[in-house]
Parts: C-alpha cells; sequence; structure tokens
C-alpha cells in the first residue's frame, strides 16, 4: 500500500482522499547517461487514514461503543496500457469485524476510487459500496470489492524533449555529465504531471477521518 504522512490530514479531511507519489522507475545506466523505465500504468495505493473504518453504537467513542471496524487489505492492481486509454484496475478484501455477534447481518461500507494527476489534481472519483455479510453467531467476516479508471496515455507520456534530455548519454568529463538532469525543475515538474495515481479508500465522513487520525 502506497500512503501519504500526516501533513496531509487536512487535505484528506478536506475531500476525503489522499494521495501517493511515484515518479516511475528512472535508474542510473551504465554511470553515462540515465534510462528512464517508468511504466505508463497508475500507481496504486490507498491514502494515510482511508485504509480503516469504524461505526459506533450512540455518539461515544470508546471501546464499547464500536460497532463494526473493517480494513482495506490486500489491494491487487491490473493495467493495460496498450491502448491511447490505459485501463487501470484494482481489486482489494475488506476484513470486518462486529462486536454485537447477535443474528444475521449484512453492513454496507462506502468506499471510493480516485485518479490523480501530479499529487495533487483530482481527475476523476467515484464512489462504491462493499458488503460484508455476517452470519448469525460470527464475529468476523470478509468481502471484496473492485475499482478501476482509465487514464490518457499521451497525458501520462513525458514530452519527446523531456525524454531525450533525461536519457541523452553524456560523456565522462562533459560540463552536462556532472548535471542530474532529474535535478531540473522543468524535467521534474513534466515528470509529475505525467504521473498518474489510482487512490482507493474507505468513504468516511468528518468524525470518522478524524478519529482514524488520531487514534
Amino acid at each position: 500500500m502506497i500512503a501519504r504522512n500526516a501533513a496531509l490530514a487536512a487535505i484528506v479531511l478536506a475531500a476525503t482522499l489522499g494521495a501517493c507519489r511515484s515518479s516511475g522507475d528512472i535508474v542510473l545506466e551504465d554511470g553515462v547517461g540515465i534510462q528512464t523505465a517508468r511504466s505508463l500504468c497508475p500507481a496504486v495505493g490507498v491514502p494515510d487514514f482511508t485504509g480503516d473504518i469504524t461505526t459506533f453504537n450512540g455518539t461515544g467513542r470508546t471501546l464499547a461503543d464500536m460497532d463494526v471496524t473493517a480494513t482495506i487489505t490486500n489491494v491487487r492492481t491490473t493495467c493495460d496500457e496498450t491502448g491511447d486509454q490505459i485501463y487501470a484496475g484494482a481489486t482489494f478484501d475488506v476484513l470486518a469485524r462486529r462486536t454485537d455477534t447477535r443474528g444475521a447481518r449484512s453492513v454496507q461500507l462506502p468506499y471510493f476510487s480516485t485518479v490523480l494527476q501530479a499529487g495533487r489534481s483530482v481527475v476523476s472519483k467515484q464512489v462504491g459500496t462493499v458488503t460484508v455479510n455476517f452470519a448469525d453467531g460470527q464475529e468476523r467476516a470478509q468481502a471484496s470489492g473492485q475499482a478501476g479508471a482509465f487514464v490518457n496515455r499521451a497525458a501520462a507520456s513525458l514530452p519527446a524533449d523531456i525524454e531525450q534530455e533525461i536519457t541523452r548519454r553524456r560523456r565522462p568529463g562533459e560540463v552536462e555529465a556532472a548535471v542530474d538532469p532529474l535535478s531540473k525543475p522543468e524535467v521534474r515538474a513534466a515528470i509529475a504531471r505525467a504521473t498518474f495515481e489510482l487512490l482507493v479508500g474507505f468513504q468516511l465522513d468528518e468524525s470518522q477521518l478524524r478519529y482514524n487520525a488520531t487514534r
């Protein structure tokens, strides 16, 4: 899973989503150049504070007031980057537990999936529901959810001049050979613009998000 630090809690609180950063894999090549190995597929992850949900009975927030707790886990991804529209998919498991095991019960837990560009711009967002079914006397149950999104191939690709700037071979001893192209603001900005993420998490209200952030 991919998570942001606590400094982004305010962003998550405002939109009930967060972000992940992934600039793709850019590796050194024989010490004389840089080879890009970044995938056009979005990184997939769960933002901080949105991978868990807790519901309570009444207005109390103590252990005795807990009703259902659930966690998103085992996130799996697929990606088809063969066309002009790249399709990224994610499936995940929801592990839930209830405190009162009397009777059969179905619990609906809302979740979001959103596409983020450059770590901050929301391209799209959808909200779905995972239904967890508890049998009579059963304390724990499991369900599965899925999400998917399309990303424009051209938007996820680096411009040709930026690609050339990164991968251009430099001769040892050249002034340019001592300059990391990834340190240039225009290169970093281009990589950020071409970076997309598919994020999934529980769709939390303000009190639930605050509980996750402060517990």
